[in-house]
């Protein structure tokens, strides 16, 4: 008897010890899950959906050049304007015993080339040399070409996007309430001319075996855009585009290039100064020994040893057009 109550007392405290039972199974995994709020996701609402957005075009084109309307010289100097290039010496394919073509860069930062900067104003305008390319290409019917080999030509969308310094947006608010803005008002910046400081030559070395001379004809000028990062260095380049350089003599003739050394109708003008190769330039690519096709920056990364690579080539030249000769 006393077996049997102590079994029940002990069958009670353990039914006691049970959870009750809530109608759901643990292993279920159908049980949806809590509803949670997400307060990160950013709402879709653009406070300029209604606000409208004008381009202003004002600033877009170059500006003129103004004429004097006095003699600005105590001499006369309407002559200049009259000069034609010497036509360049016919060379026979036949008589092309030699001939390499080399790319060169100017860098215009250099004291040889600070004639290149020469930033004043006459009566044909500005005097910066990429500011007489421009003034080709957009007035005086010069091509740009989109290659050195000139098989493309741009269009004036392609020369504008190249030229352009870029959009700036201003808000336009009410003057009444500040607070409310009227529209937005996107601007052309005007190019600056003085941030291109580099130019790329094309120029072929043609050996004429019938007069025995080594000929240099310079066939395209490019400027060169440098980008930058926003730490100021230097990202990489691009060729704006590229003149061909025959196209481009008769334009340059009539324009001088500043000098001091020179005095009265002895200044040079920029035809001149390129045939007569009064810059300071280093070699980038040539055809000499070069089956890949390649700068020489990109088989000598370092730039040290890429100039002296580009004096070697030149040293070439200057070798076999002494070597003709014997004494």
């Amino acid at each position: 008897m006393f077996v049997s109550l102590l079994w029940a007392d002990v069958s009670a405290q353990r039914t006691s010890r049970r959870r009750p039972n809530t109608g759901t199974n643990p292993a279920d995994t159908t049980r949806q899950p809590d509803q949670t709020n997400n307060n990160n996701v950013s709402p879709n609402y653009n406070p300029y959906a209604n606000v409208p957005i004008t381009y202003d075009t004002a600033g877009a084109g170059t500006t003129t050049a103004k004429q004097s309307l006095r003699p600005d010289n105590a001499f006369d100097k309407s002559s200049l304007t009259g000069r034609t290039p010497l036509p360049y010496e016919h060379l026979r394919w036949d008589d092309a015993l030699y001939a390499e073509k080399v790319w060169r860069e100017l860098d215009l930062r250099e004291k040889m080339n600070q004639t290149f900067r020469y930033d004043a104003q006459d009566d044909n305008g500005s005097q910066l040399f990429i500011d007489i390319l421009l003034k080709a290409v957009q007035k005086d019917s010069i091509t740009a070409w989109s290659d050195d080999r000139f098989t493309t030509p741009m269009g004036s969308d392609e020369l504008m996007a190249q030229t352009a310094g870029g959009y700036d947006t201003v808000e336009v608010k009410d003057i009444n309430d500040p607070s409310i803005v009227k529209e937005r008002r996107v601007t052309l910046k005007v190019f600056d001319s003085k941030s291109v400081v580099k130019l790329r030559i094309k120029e072929e070395w043609v050996f004429d075996r019938e007069s025995s001379r080594m000929f240099c004809r310079i066939l395209g000028i490019a400027p060169v855009l440098i980008r930058y990062n926003e730490n100021g260095k230097e990202r990489g380049s691009t060729i704006m585009f590229w003149v061909y350089y025959p196209d481009l003599r008769p334009l340059l003739a009539k324009y001088e290039v500043y000098n001091p050394k020179n005095m009265g109708q002895s200044r040079m003008t920029w035809e001149e100064l390129f045939e007569s190769r009064m810059f300071s330039s280093y070699i980038l690519k040539s055809t000499m020994d070069n089956a890949a096709n390649k700068y020489i920056r990109q088989y000598i990364r370092d730039p040290i040893l890429a100039l002296l690579e580009g004096d070697n080539i030149k040293e070439k030249m200057f070798n076999y057009e002494q070597d003709l000769w014997s004494y």
